[in-house]
């Protein structure tokens, strides 16, 4: 069966997510996120393309990338087979380290750019490991970056200097983008975080709960990194009444 066509971007920028092939963790230490920041670098720039941001999850990479040359299925085959050797014969595995081709959406318009910028470095918090801020593993210290691997020029025409970007990436938001559904995001995922955060058996228990109550948990649920989609799945709360709550 014949591959279907990459949809190309007009205006240049991609979102991009490299996947581990069955959730498999593709960074075990530091030195092998290092590695891969350098490979990314040496590839992209070599390319002429720029990334805007990036994060390095467990088992899966976001990237936002602008790609000047019509060359980013080249160049992530690039990054992609480079570190999957590395990775190999680090750990003395064979096989793909990668689940097939890469993922991307095309990005179309301001809204949308700012948006999945938003959306990459939040996925730490969203997955529950910390703040956007405070990880290690993303692009979100470079903001203002001008070296030919990480170019910001164009968020800050939209959204402006480093106090409106710190605002931005921090406020609450739907943000929804091309999405990994790793581990991280499964059922059993979220009703483990529901039990961590709440102490209950089942987040149905919240159903019976009174109004003040019944808000305060939302607010928990939503601040431990559980979508609004999930908290209705899993509480039988309706759409309306968890959106209005922060």
């Amino acid at each position: 069966m014949s591959r279907i066509a990459r949809q190309k971007s007009s205006t240049g920028y991609y979102h991009v997510i490299l996947r581990g092939v069955a959730k498999q963790i593709i960074f075990e230490d530091r030195s092998d996120r290092f590695f891969f920041i350098n490979i990314m670098k040496k590839y992209i720039t070599a390319s002429g393309q720029s990334l805007v941001c990036y994060c390095l999850m467990e088992n899966h990479v976001h990237l936002l990338i602008y790609d000047r040359t019509d060359a980013i299925s080249l160049v992530m085959q690039k990054i992609g087979g480079c570190y999957s050797m590395y990775f190999n014969n680090k750990y003395d595995r064979t096989g793909h380290l990668f689940q097939n081709r890469f993922l991307s959406e095309v990005v179309e318009n301001d809204r949308y750019l700012v948006t999945v910028f938003r959306y990459i470095l939040n996925n730490p918090s969203k997955a529950g490991i910390c703040a956007a801020s405070e990880y290690e593993w993303s692009s979100y210290g470079l903001y203002g970056g001008r070296d030919g691997f990480i170019d910001t020029s164009e968020i800050e025409r939209i959204i402006g200097g480093p106090d409106a970007y710190e605002s931005f990436i921090a406020a609450s938001n739907e943000d929804d983008c091309l999405e990994y559904t790793g581990y991280i995001h499964d059922d059993q995922w979220v009703e483990r975080r529901i039990r961590e955060i709440l102490g209950v058996v089942s987040g149905n228990e919240v159903k019976a709960y009174d109004k003040k109550r019944r808000n305060a948990a939302i607010s928990q649920l939503r601040s431990g990194g559980l979508t609004i989609k999930q908290i209705e799945r899993h509480t039988g709360i309706s759409r309306g009444v968890i959106q209005k709550l922060r």
